[in-house]
């Protein structure tokens, strides 16, 4: 690679951390918007998992027509479409809470996520071209590490901003005579309006900027193959490392959102923390800086470790702290849980990185059927929410230990496939 290229790639490089950043900060919102909406329309924690499950089902719905798109308008074209739809998402929060509608909040998060997956699709597998193949899944964990602190950081100012007007129950709002409710409902709705109408106005300003700034070319033919690549294939479903990959992807997004999504109703539990929702709701972060941390320095380690194999370590690693955490109580069980957040943190880019290996023209195919098992975070979270209905949250965390168990088979397995093909 040349130096001149190696300038280009590290400003295009830079200027794509800023994304992932943005898409981490909303996507980790949920987590503090699905308690605070919980209280508001008196939901059950299936009924809350909506959210969830609208959110990351527009990543099965959208990803395919996402790469379509891609294909037509580039890589470049598809970011800044990706804003603009994210950027009007972030609006229609304002009318949802005006008209205190859940099913017009479950939309917004429908269309939100539709804009993050076009994001995705177009981002994502720019990074693990603009560079040397070998050192893909690093460079892709780095930018990924951005991404956790835009997640690291959403959950406490989220804390702040949202969950800090106390939300009353049935009975008390009954007890409120009408110009009491209607300052209690403007307060509520306030408190959801005003972060989504500073996001919009970021998404919007970051698309201008895209707009005008000049990127590089990147067609996913010139990406280097390995090994394993086969020219004849006509399909990337014909890759089994592809295929498994977006199994892994799934079971990984539906686990990490699973554990998130329950965090601040867990550490509130009596047995647990017993913690209000807003301190609750600050040590969400320490669960998603735990990713930050993990990131910044797989990014190194996978310079000289094989990815596969720091991936199912931490694997295995996560499977033993959620362990801990069925069978704990107290702070033991509060700390565990958070930690996972540590071994998650290189799982995604590595699995993502590992799949689209030696796919060479079937790169943008590959990518749009990985974006589209991130639907993992809206079946399995519900899922989750069904057995907490029955058997508690502590217990249902066993769908996340399922899941981890499946990645550190994913991890091992990736390992023989990039050295035998």
């Amino acid at each position: 690679m040349t130096d001149s290229n190696q300038k280009s790639y590290l400003g295009s490089l830079s200027v794509l951390t800023s994304l992932c950043f943005s898409w981490g900060f909303i996507t980790a919102l949920n987590d503090i918007l699905v308690p605070h909406l919980k209280a508001v329309f008196t939901l059950s924690y299936t009924e809350a998992m909506l959210i969830q499950f609208c959110f990351f089902t527009a990543y099965f719905v959208m990803s395919v027509p996402s790469g379509y798109l891609v294909e037509k308008i580039d890589y470049k074209g598809g970011i800044i479409v990706g804003l603009a739809v994210a950027g009007t998402a972030c609006l229609l929060f304002y009318p949802a809470a005006a008209l205190h509608s859940y099913p017009l909040f479950l939309t917004a998060f429908f269309v939100l996520a539709s804009g993050i997956t076009l994001l995705q699709v177009s981002a994502n597998p720019y990074v693990t071209v603009l560079g040397d193949a070998e050192t893909a899944s690093s460079r892709l964990t780095l930018t990924q590490a951005f991404n956790s602190l835009g997640t690291t950081l959403a959950p406490y100012f989220g804390s702040l901003l949202i969950l800090s007007t106390a939300v009353k129950s049935a009975d008390e709002i009954k007890l409120l005579n009408v110009e009491e409710l209607s300052i209690y409902q403007a307060a509520e709705a306030a408190a959801v309006q005003n972060p989504y109408l500073c996001l919009a106005a970021v998404l919007f300003f970051m698309a201008a900027i895209f707009a005008v700034l000049k990127l590089p070319k990147i067609n996913a033919e010139t990406q280097q193959d390995s090994e394993i690549a086969e020219d004849d294939r006509s399909s990337a479903w014909q890759y089994s490392h592809l295929v498994l990959g977006a199994v892994a992807i799934f079971v990984y997004v539906g686990g990490e959102v699973s554990i998130g999504s329950f965090l601040v109703s867990f550490l509130g539990e009596p047995s647990i923390a017993g913690l209000p929702e807003q301190e609750a709701g600050k040590y969400v972060s320490f669960y998603w800086g735990g990713a930050m941390v993990g990131r910044f320095a797989g990014a190194a380690v996978m310079q000289k470790i094989h990815p596969g194999k720091v991936l199912a370590f931490n694997a295995l690693l996560a499977v033993c702290l959620v362990l801990a955490t069925m069978l704990g109580s107290g702070h033991f069980a509060m700390v565990t849980i958070l930690a996972v957040g540590l071994c998650n943190s290189i799982m995604f880019p590595t699995i993502f990185s590992l799949a689209l290996t030696g796919l060479g023209r079937h790169t943008g195919q590959g990518s749009g059927i990985l974006c589209a098992a991130i639907v993992g975070g809206a079946i399995l979270p519900l899922l989750q929410g069904v057995f907490a209905d029955h058997i508690g949250i502590q217990h249902a965390f066993f769908i996340p230990l399922l899941c981890y168990l499946y990645i550190s088979y994913y991890g091992y397995r990736s390992v023989r496939w990039l050295r035998h093909g």
